[in-house]
């Protein structure tokens, strides 16, 4: 059982990495395939944000892009809450619960990467040296997003922790409490590096600001259901993390 469970965890860590790549062109667009297009013309024939959609739609875009939405952010919370932790590893071994909830949640990206209907409409388009900040910023984000996650601990993020203590036959005990480089600025820098990545874009399109909305109004939900979690499993420690450090802006003191 355990070479099984470190085998679907690995496979699972594995799949995600190569949907989190894919993620980061798909919201680069147009415009990030068009920058590189010298380094990696490949870039702008995969599907985007931005892209030539398929045919096969079956409701108007911005119903099928919300309805996508939806079922991103839903199947995110209700498997992050204990009470369907609980619930789950009834069915699945616990040592392979984080893993299985990786694995539906690069399902369901891959969902929108073949399902998302471009919206052309273009929102700003801009050019010159605005162009290149906020391409800089983008990969500001897609770098924020994964240096947050080594700062804490990346293999038990994603899974893999669990299922080699499985492996080796031993208990598995989730870090300290503690806060890193980037998480004595914020709380959450993982959503902040999200936030930057999918806002910074030299051009903003009807389809690319549908998104980058939705993604924004799960990430504030998000945060205040994980922070309710942090303070029920580390106390008044996380009680006092959230007074002295702002959520997401570096600025304003804490709680914001």
């Amino acid at each position: 059982m355990g070479l099984i469970a470190l085998a679907y965890g690995v496979a699972c860590y594995l799949f995600f990495f190569a949907v989190f790549l894919y993620f980061v062109v798909f919201v680069g667009g147009d415009a990030l395939g068009a920058a590189t297009a010298g380094v990696a013309p490949f870039l702008g024939s995969v599907k985007t944000v931005d892209a030539v959609a398929a045919r096969n739609v079956f409701a108007p875009p911005a119903v099928q892009n919300i309805a996508l939405l939806l079922l991103f952010g839903v199947s995110h919370s209700v498997m992050a809450r204990a009470s369907f932790k609980r619930a789950w590893t009834k069915i699945i071994p616990k040592p392979c619960e984080r893993s299985t909830y990786v694995l539906t949640a690069s399902l369901v990206l891959v969902a929108i990467f073949h399902l998302w209907r471009p919206m052309p409409a273009v929102i700003w388009s801009a050019t010159g040296l605005w162009s290149a900040l906020l391409l800089i910023g983008y990969f500001i984000g897609v770098a924020t997003v994964l240096l947050s996650t080594f700062m804490i601990n990346h293999f038990d993020l994603f899974g893999l922790k669990q299922v080699w203590a499985r492996f080796k036959n031993t208990e598995f005990k989730h870090d300290n409490f503690r806060t890193p480089f980037l998480y004595a600025v914020v709380r959450h820098p993982l959503y902040l590096g999200f936030l930057i990545l999918v806002w910074t874009t030299p051009m903003m399109t009807a389809g690319h600001l549908l998104f980058a909305a939705g993604m924004s109004i799960y990430i504030f939900v998000a945060i205040g259901y994980e922070e309710r979690d942090l303070i029920a499993h580390f106390g008044e420690e996380y009680h006092r993390y959230m007074q002295r450090v702002p959520s997401i802006l570096p600025f304003g003191g804490g709680k914001n």
